[in-house]
């Protein structure tokens, strides 16, 4: 999974150029990183869900490259550091499966959800605005669990520790 910044003047570029170099990256293989639990939280209930983190530059130009298959209650869950805030946009180059890319708002909540992204499609998948956190979890997943725009996410690395 890759993601360029927008708005950008040279995002198709960067995204272009990025893409050749990580073909590279971790040779080919699925990366580890720590996990911790996130909760989703809407009109439907709270989900539960455990992450890896990619809290940097190396981390989140993996991604979810490379896995073939992930638990329904396992993800990954970008977080962006930056200022001024980004406006990601995803991408599935070399990612095998199937995902649900939830972009989430400065303040927590869910800002859009780019459903069932395609296996290998290079189409990039934009936020709705400048986002704190990217998540993603398995394709159709947020439908089946009624995740929405609006719902709140918590996670420690983006948002601190949880509220009660």
């Amino acid at each position: 999974m890759k993601f360029a910044f927008l708005p950008i003047a040279l995002a198709a570029a960067f995204i272009l150029g990025a893409g050749a170099a990580a073909e590279s990256l971790n040779g080919g293989k699925p990366q580890q990183l720590a996990s911790e639990p996130l909760t989703i939280s809407g009109p439907q209930g709270k989900h539960h869900f455990t992450m890896e983190v990619a809290k940097d530059e190396p981390a989140r130009e993996i991604g979810l490259m490379y896995r073939k298959t992930m638990a329904d209650n396992h993800g990954m869950i970008f977080v962006f550091d930056t200022k001024p805030p980004v406006r990601p946009a995803f991408w599935m180059h070399e990612t095998y499966i199937p995902l649900d890319i939830i972009f989430v708002g400065l303040d927590g909540r869910i800002l859009n959800i780019a459903k069932n992204a395609k296996p290998l499609d290079e189409t990039p998948l934009p936020a709705a605005g400048a986002a704190r956190a990217v998540i993603e979890i398995n394709g159709g997943l947020a439908d089946r669990l009624h995740i929405q725009p609006g719902d709140r996410v918590e996670d420690e690395a983006a948002f601190g520790a949880a509220k009660p």
